[in-house]
Order: C-alpha cells, then structure tokens, then sequence
C-alpha cells in the first residue's frame, strides 16, 4: 500500500532526476544514481521508465509542470496583438530561464557525449521553438512580419536570440540585470522582427 506521505514512485524518480542533475556539473548521471537517490531498485525504476532517455525527456516535463510553465504562457497566448505575443513570450521565457539554469546548464554539458541527455534538452528546446514560432505567426498573421525575414527565418533568429547560452553570457559573463535582458531582448526583438521596428508608432502628421 503507497504511503500517503511519501510521493509516487514516478515522482520521487522525476524529483531524484532533477536533484542530481543539479548537483552534476555536467557530468553524467546514472540510471543506478537515480534509483538510489528516490530509495527504489534499479529493476523498479525499469517498471517506470524503460530507457533513461525517456526518464531525462520525463524530468524536463515535469520540471515545467512544478515551475508552472502553462501558467507563464497564458498572457502570450492571450495576447491581442502579434507585438504583444512577440514580448509577453520574451518576457516569459526570460523569467524562466534563472529557474531553470541549474538543470539546463547540466543537460548542455552532458549534450556533446551523452546522447540521452541530447535527446532531452533537444525535445525541451523544440517545445520552447514552438513558442518562438507562435509568435512570429502571429506577427505575420497581422501582417506586421518584417518583410526582411521569412516566417521560418524570424522564427530560427528569435530561437536563438532566446538560448540559455546567450542568457548565460549576458548576465552571468557581461553582467547584466535580469530586467535589463528582458528589456533589451524585447527592444531588439520589435527591431529585427516588427516591419518599421516599432508596431505601436503611429505617424500623427499629415
């Protein structure tokens, strides 16, 4: 009978997941570690996950889950204007980043050798690319798109403008704010991809 003090052993495996991630410092983390540290077998965590690609995929999700990722999204996707979606994603994203550097910081530096973990981070960033790409849509759909960029093409530069490296060396390597890097972005955002750079000027002259 499950304890009703303790988590399911799913999450316990999620929550032992992100915790040695943390912890790592890039180094790789073992299916065996995991099991020690939610307190179950190796052969029990099998019954959970078949593969630690899957647990890593897993962890990630469920990362957005306890950080209320859905929750954040809500003003973009709410948003009445593509240059609103386009900042209130930023905005998003770029709040989320410092809590989620930890686990991300970690996936990056096991991505080169560790092809789970690879597959990890790659399907959490193609998760975040589909934000990007929402927002250029919806730029285009009001057809205030700059015409300098394709769709596809807006959505690649907003994608990378946005990486955690490029976070990661702004504030921690430059040493900005974490106001002044949303700001920025979204400043330099309207430029690159909002045709005439700012959506909301208006020419009052005649």
């Amino acid at each position: 009978m499950m304890s009703s003090v303790s988590p399911p052993t799913r999450e316990r495996l999620l929550q032992a997941v992100l915790t040695l991630l943390e912890g790592s410092q890039g180094r790789g983390v073992r299916m065996t570690d995991i099991a020690r540290q939610a307190g179950i077998t190796r052969q029990a965590l099998y019954l959970h996950f078949s593969t630690r690609a899957e647990l890593l995929v897993a962890a990630t999700h469920y990362l957005d889950e306890v950080k209320g990722s859905e929750a954040r999204l809500a003003p973009s996707r709410a948003a009445g204007s593509g240059a609103e979606r386009l900042d209130a994603f930023i905005e998003a994203w770029g709040a989320y980043i410092p809590e989620i550097h930890g686990i991300a910081k970690a996936l990056l530096a096991m991505k080169d050798t560790d092809r789970e973990a690879a597959r990890a981070w790659d399907a959490r960033m193609q998760d975040m690319r589909e934000g990007c790409e929402a927002a250029i849509e919806a730029l285009d759909r009001d057809k205030m798109l700059s015409s300098a960029l394709s769709p596809k093409q807006a959505a690649d530069m907003l994608w990378t403008l946005l990486s955690v490296r490029n976070w990661e060396q702004l504030t921690r390597d430059c040493g900005w704010s974490q106001a002044a890097y949303i700001e920025t972005l979204k400043a330099l955002a309207r430029r690159i991809f909002v045709a005439g750079g700012k959506p909301d000027r208006q020419d009052h002259g005649h």
